[in-house]
Protein backbone atom coordinates (compact mmCIF):
# COMPACT_ATOMS: atom_id res chain seq x y z
CA UNK A 1 0.00 0.00 0.00
CA UNK A 2 1.43 3.37 -1.09
CA UNK A 3 2.29 6.06 1.50
CA UNK A 4 -0.28 9.42 0.75
CA UNK A 5 -0.07 12.71 2.34
CA UNK A 6 -2.81 15.27 1.63
CA UNK A 7 -3.23 18.81 2.63
CA UNK A 8 -4.63 21.89 2.67
CA UNK A 9 -4.22 25.82 2.90
CA UNK A 10 -6.51 27.51 5.94
CA UNK A 11 -9.43 28.30 4.49
CA UNK A 12 -9.49 24.84 2.49
CA UNK A 13 -9.43 26.61 -1.05
CA UNK A 14 -6.40 24.65 -2.16
CA UNK A 15 -5.78 21.19 -1.04
CA UNK A 16 -2.92 18.62 -2.61
CA UNK A 17 -2.07 15.11 -2.70
CA UNK A 18 2.02 14.06 -2.69
CA UNK A 19 1.95 9.80 -3.02
CA UNK A 20 5.11 8.28 -1.93
CA UNK A 21 7.88 9.17 1.00
CA UNK A 22 9.33 12.66 0.30
CA UNK A 23 13.12 12.45 -0.84
CA UNK A 24 14.22 14.77 2.67
CA UNK A 25 12.11 17.03 5.33
CA UNK A 26 14.05 19.83 5.79
CA UNK A 27 13.99 22.83 8.04
CA UNK A 28 15.20 26.05 6.67
CA UNK A 29 16.48 29.74 8.11
CA UNK A 30 16.97 31.53 5.23
CA UNK A 31 16.28 35.11 5.55
CA UNK A 32 13.25 33.92 2.87
CA UNK A 33 11.83 31.08 4.44
CA UNK A 34 11.61 33.52 7.90
CA UNK A 35 10.17 36.06 5.97
CA UNK A 36 7.69 34.05 3.80
CA UNK A 37 6.83 32.04 7.29
CA UNK A 38 6.23 35.21 9.26
CA UNK A 39 8.32 32.86 12.02
CA UNK A 40 12.11 31.78 12.39
CA UNK A 41 11.76 29.24 10.03
CA UNK A 42 10.29 26.95 7.42
CA UNK A 43 9.72 23.07 7.66
CA UNK A 44 8.84 21.41 4.60
CA UNK A 45 8.94 18.12 2.87
CA UNK A 46 10.22 17.41 -0.82
CA UNK A 47 8.47 15.39 -3.64
CA UNK A 48 9.58 14.91 -7.14
CA UNK A 49 7.12 16.91 -8.73
CA UNK A 50 5.01 14.39 -10.66
CA UNK A 51 4.01 12.74 -7.36
CA UNK A 52 1.77 15.77 -6.42
CA UNK A 53 -1.53 17.02 -7.32
CA UNK A 54 -2.81 20.56 -6.25
CA UNK A 55 -6.22 21.78 -6.87
CA UNK A 56 -7.15 25.46 -6.26
CA UNK A 57 -6.35 28.95 -6.92
CA UNK A 58 -2.39 29.67 -6.01
CA UNK A 59 -0.93 32.81 -5.65
CA UNK A 60 3.08 32.77 -6.92
CA UNK A 61 6.16 34.98 -5.70
CA UNK A 62 9.59 34.20 -7.03
CA UNK A 63 13.76 35.56 -6.17
CA UNK A 64 16.82 34.89 -7.02
CA UNK A 65 18.62 32.94 -4.19
CA UNK A 66 22.30 33.23 -2.75
CA UNK A 67 23.26 30.33 -5.14
CA UNK A 68 21.98 32.38 -8.06
CA UNK A 69 18.83 29.95 -8.47
CA UNK A 70 15.07 31.32 -8.82
CA UNK A 71 12.74 30.16 -5.89
CA UNK A 72 9.23 30.23 -6.71
CA UNK A 73 7.27 30.23 -3.47
CA UNK A 74 3.28 29.21 -4.28
CA UNK A 75 0.53 29.88 -1.73
CA UNK A 76 -3.32 29.67 -1.31
CA UNK A 77 -4.45 32.92 -3.34
CA UNK A 78 -7.11 33.60 -1.16
CA UNK A 79 -5.65 33.16 2.82
CA UNK A 80 -2.06 33.31 2.02
CA UNK A 81 -0.92 29.89 3.29
CA UNK A 82 2.14 28.87 2.25
CA UNK A 83 1.78 25.42 -0.14
CA UNK A 84 4.88 24.96 -1.92
CA UNK A 85 8.49 26.13 -3.22
CA UNK A 86 10.27 25.36 -6.34
CA UNK A 87 13.75 26.17 -6.74
CA UNK A 88 15.54 26.00 -10.80
CA UNK A 89 18.31 24.18 -9.41
CA UNK A 90 16.06 21.12 -8.45
CA UNK A 91 13.03 21.73 -11.53
CA UNK A 92 11.63 18.32 -11.10
CA UNK A 93 10.71 18.80 -7.09
CA UNK A 94 8.41 20.71 -5.02
CA UNK A 95 8.94 21.53 -1.55
CA UNK A 96 5.38 20.98 0.62
CA UNK A 97 4.68 23.55 3.74
CA UNK A 98 4.80 20.60 6.52
CA UNK A 99 2.25 22.53 8.78
CA UNK A 100 -0.43 21.86 5.39
CA UNK A 101 -0.61 18.75 5.65
CA UNK A 102 -3.34 16.88 7.24
CA UNK A 103 -1.21 13.91 9.05
CA UNK A 104 2.73 14.68 8.76
CA UNK A 105 3.08 11.28 10.94
CA UNK A 106 6.34 9.13 10.82
CA UNK A 107 7.64 12.58 8.83
CA UNK A 108 10.51 14.15 10.96
CA UNK A 109 13.41 16.38 9.98
CA UNK A 110 16.26 15.27 8.50
CA UNK A 111 18.25 18.28 7.95
CA UNK A 112 18.62 22.01 9.16
CA UNK A 113 19.62 24.88 6.54
CA UNK A 114 20.77 28.12 6.76
CA UNK A 115 21.69 27.27 10.83
CA UNK A 116 23.88 30.11 10.39
CA UNK A 117 21.02 32.70 9.69
CA UNK A 118 18.77 30.79 12.87
CA UNK A 119 17.77 33.69 15.14
CA UNK A 120 18.32 33.62 18.64
CA UNK A 121 14.58 33.67 19.79
CA UNK A 122 13.76 30.65 17.64
CA UNK A 123 13.66 27.86 20.23
CA UNK A 124 11.89 26.43 23.35
CA UNK A 125 13.87 27.40 26.51
CA UNK A 126 14.02 25.53 29.12
CA UNK A 127 11.63 26.97 31.87
CA UNK A 128 9.50 28.49 29.27
CA UNK A 129 5.80 27.29 29.98
CA UNK A 130 4.18 25.53 27.59
CA UNK A 131 0.45 24.93 27.06
CA UNK A 132 -0.81 21.89 25.46
CA UNK A 133 -3.88 24.07 23.78
CA UNK A 134 -4.36 27.97 24.04
CA UNK A 135 -5.17 28.65 27.74
CA UNK A 136 -7.51 31.06 29.20
CA UNK A 137 -5.08 33.97 28.95
CA UNK A 138 -5.73 36.78 31.14
CA UNK A 139 -2.95 39.76 31.14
Amino acid sequence: MEIKFSGRCLCGDVTYLAQGQPVVVAQCHCEECRRSSGTGHSVGAMFASDTVRIDGSLGTFSYISEKGSEVTKAFCARCASPIYGVNTRLPDHLTLSLGTMDDASGLAIEVVIFKRDKPHWDQLGDGVTAFATQPDWEP
